[in-house]
């Protein structure tokens, strides 16, 4: 499957967002079954981690965050903590070292991570804890990634494009580019993914998922 795209603006359908009733009921559906099975089976896993994140520092093990969601609703998004516990407070002193372009944040070699916190996220298990989000609805498998309500301020009309659909735990750029991918990048691969939506797209997505956790292209 060709994960190539274009350098030129692409702007979502509207066919893509509205109605297909039959798709959002399978993709709803399969959210809900496919996160409670997950929850479960992955139980020993979370304890596993709870247990390492504690225990490194004795800070909480889970971090939650105001996320913009679908039609720009803002949620509350759940994920185990990576940073030290004062990350927020010390993400201000660290702006000027933003190493990608845009409405987003991101450092290679982050000071705040913790050491079992490059691991979680060298493997992606620090989003494990979004199953509950999916699980009650305000999240998908599949979806652009909810961004921070100062990101949005900073968003163009046509940024704002990947918030016309329900976000996800993963999507097409961090199948594919992941963290090689700039904020632009990130907003074509999203309307890209928008535009190619559908049952199977998005199991080939939740696959190079998997693969990613195993195989980690980016950290």
């Amino acid at each position: 499957m060709d994960m190539g795209y274009s350098s030129s603006p692409a702007y979502v359908k509207q066919s893509k967002v509205k109605g297909r009733p039959l798709y959002h009921g399978i993709k709803r559906l399969f959210d809900f079954l496919a996160s409670l099975v997950a929850l479960i089976l992955l139980s020993p896993l979370f304890l596993w981690l709870a247990i390492k994140i504690h225990g490194e520092d004795g800070g909480p093990v889970f971090y939650s965050q105001i996320r913009i969601g679908k039609d720009e609703k803002p949620f509350r998004i759940y994920k185990f903590r990576s940073m030290v516990v004062n990350a927020e407070k010390l993400k201000k002193d660290l702006l000027e070292q933003n190493e990608v372009e845009g409405a987003m944040f991101k450092m290679h070699e982050d000071p705040r991570i913790t050491k079992i916190g490059k691991f979680i996220r060298a493997h992606s298990l620090d989003e494990l804890p979004q199953l509950w989000n999916v699980l009650i609805g305000n999240m998908s498998l599949v979806g652009p990634r909810p961004p921070l309500p100062d990101e949005v301020e900073q968003y163009t009309d046509y940024d704002k494009q990947r918030l016309l659909v329900k976000p996800g735990c993963s999507g097409l750029w961090q199948a594919t580019s992941r963290n090689a991918a700039d904020f632009a990048d990130m907003v074509q691969l999203d309307i890209e993914y928008i535009n190619r939506s559908g049952v199977f797209f998005d199991l080939w997505i939740i696959f190079k998922t998997i693969g990613v956790i195993f195989h980690p292209n980016g950290m």
